[in-house]
């Protein structure tokens, strides 16, 4: 999204400002939040910071300009405030829209004068400073995180999880060492892999677990569960150890205990940072965990798994709820069945149907599948409809265009709204891009339908209070839209109702998406959910998950 280098028409606009409503939620005190001083601007000063092809798309489905309190609502969404008070041009615009005791408030919080004119520089304290006025968090603030810590050792099982890890046990102790965990989305997978590594560092004293993950919130996740489990089936004091993102540990010394690894930042340290980590650390690993399994034959995630397993000794899990790389190649999922030497290791409960047995004893939600057709809002020419058929999913620039047009959007909106009126407190949004997933935000923040959005891009603390309100006890109706961030790692059992509004082919993508809301009442979840796909009639793209779970099982045979 093009967000917001204010064009030279900013500097026409209106700077007449009005006085701070009264009646503000928010209590005036210091400086001026990001509320407040949208709410002390007028509509045409606002509606100068939002791109004008978005601008274009809002008052069309609004039916008119968008003005007032809904237009300052959307603004919210869609304007970074923090980025542009660190542009010059841009700040000394902001701070001229300041009213006078506010500008003077500033200066005396920054101890110098502001210069509205000429773009001067400030330094990063006075940058930190104009951030606090305006409310806005230190982005560049990096709590410490202890990389080692010490805990000491209860964590039951569920009948089919116990003989998972029957199962799974010899299979990693004895051949090739190598085994995959395949359980639905919501049964317990990281719980049962859990008693597993706790089984591994009793056997083998010391030694070394690796937990490989592609996102932060998979790997946060199994560093909490690893810990909860430990606590209750440990058997001495060992170390906890943490490398993704700006985490990074030394692991001289790191002989015993658990580690929890980002592939992003193994790959960059064994392409340039430290090319043997892997193979010093493979002396004492006993167990490698791969999770999303399904992304490990990826040649970059093939050569870490390999080099961590390097040691005969070592073993490898791998765990997930789609045990196959695509829906239509057969080689490619070959490839992985080959990968973990055909162990697999799967549901097996007292039933024919296993999803149906789960979802009668309230392991899993039970789901209502329905889609809802928006108007076509692309015409796609052969050759279009041709790369869509050949490939095993849809192209992005195809994607962009369809999810921005005025017909996808209401159909969007439409669906939650549905969902709603049918009383579900929360709703899981997944949109087709990060531009898409602030537009829809904006529109339903406009309705006085409480949301958030969640995106790459989204700065931490802001995700994880965004997480946090949606995951804690409803008290009233919210909706997460999120891009690219939430369909692994992300726990919401009380969520009720997902909408799909990324098109995909990838069967795996859209399992994920639909396993984020199918927890039942025994693992804290909901009786029923709900998952309503909006759908371009113009368009193939969504696949049927209701046979998903078997959906790779003459793979593995």
């Amino acid at each position: 999204m093009r967000t917001i280098l204010l064009p030279a028409r900013f500097v026409q606009c209106s700077l007449q400002v009005p006085p701070v409503s009264v009646n503000e939620m928010e209590t005036a005190g210091p400086g001026l939040t990001a509320k407040r001083f949208f709410e002390s601007i007028s509509d045409q000063e606002i509606r100068c910071f939002i791109d004008p092809d978005i601008l274009a798309v809002l008052d069309k489905i609004f039916g008119g300009k968008l003005v007032g309190a809904a237009l300052r609502r959307v603004a919210r969404t869609l304007v970074d405030l923090d980025t542009l008070l660190g542009e010059p041009r841009e700040r000394d615009i902001i701070i001229g829209l300041l009213s006078e005791d506010k500008r003077v408030e500033l200066e005396d919080r920054v101890g110098r004068q502001t210069d509205r004119t000429n773009g001067s520089k400030w330094n990063a304290e006075e940058i930190r400073q104009l951030r606090g006025f305006f409310g806005l968090e230190d982005r560049f603030y990096q709590p410490a995180v202890a990389a080692v810590e010490s805990i000491t050792p209860a964590y039951g099982l569920f009948d089919h999880q116990r003989l998972a890890v029957r199962r799974l046990q010899p299979m990693l102790e004895h051949g090739e060492r190598r085994a995959v965990l395949h359980l639905p989305t919501g049964v317990g997978k990281t719980r049962t892999a859990m008693h597993v590594v706790a089984e591994t560092l009793r056997m083998h004293d010391p030694s070394v677990v690796v937990w490989l993950a592609s996102g932060r919130e998979l790997l946060e996740q199994a560093v909490l569960a690893f810990k909860d489990a430990w606590r209750h089936l440990g058997n001495r004091e060992l170390q906890v150890g943490s490398m993704w993102g700006s985490k990074l540990l030394s692991l001289k010394g790191f002989t015993d205990g658990f580690l929890a690894v980002g592939l992003a930042k193994a790959w960059a340290m064994l392409s340039k940072g430290d090319p043997g980590w892997a193979a010093r650390l493979a002396c004492y690993a006993r167990l490698v965990v791969f999770d999303e399994a399904h992304q490990s034959i990826a040649p970059t995630h093939r050569r870490i798994t390999n080099e961590l397993t390097s040691d005969l000794r070592c073993a490898l899990l791998g765990l997930t709820a789609t045990p196959g790389r695509t829906w239509a190649d057969i080689d490619k999922d070959e490839e992985l069945a080959t990968f973990f030497a055909r162990n697999k290791v799967t549901l097996e409960v007292p039933s024919d149907n296993p999803i149906e047995y789960l979802i009668d004893r309230g392991y899993l939600a039970r789901p209502r599948f329905e889609t809802l057709l928006a108007e076509p809002g692309l015409q796609l020419s052969a050759s279009d409809l041709a790369r869509i058929a050949g490939s095993l999913d849809i192209p992005e620039q195809i994607v962009a265009s369809l999810s921005m047009s005025v017909q996808y959007i209401a159909a969007v909106v439409e669906a939650v709204q549905q969902l709603l009126l049918r009383g579900h407190q929360r709703i899981l949004l997944f949109a087709a891009t990060v531009e898409h997933a602030l537009v829809l935000s904006a529109i339903l923040l406009a309705r006085d339908v409480a949301c958030e959005a969640v995106t790459s891009s989204t700065p931490d603390r802001v995700r994880e209070r965004a997480i946090r309100n949606f995951t804690r006890a409803p008290t009233s109706p919210m909706v997460l839209a999120n891009f690219g961030v939430l369909t692994t790692g992300f726990d919401a059992p009380k969520a009720s109702a997902v909408v799909i509004a990324r098109p995909t082919q990838s069967l795996v993508l859209y399992s994920q998406m639909v396993g984020r809301a199918i927890r039942g009442t025994q693992a804290g979840g909901t009786d029923s959910c709900e998952v309503l796909t909006v759908v371009d009639p113009g368009l193939p793209g969504f696949r049927s998950v209701a046979e998903a779970f078997l959906n790779w099982e003459d793979v593995w045979s």
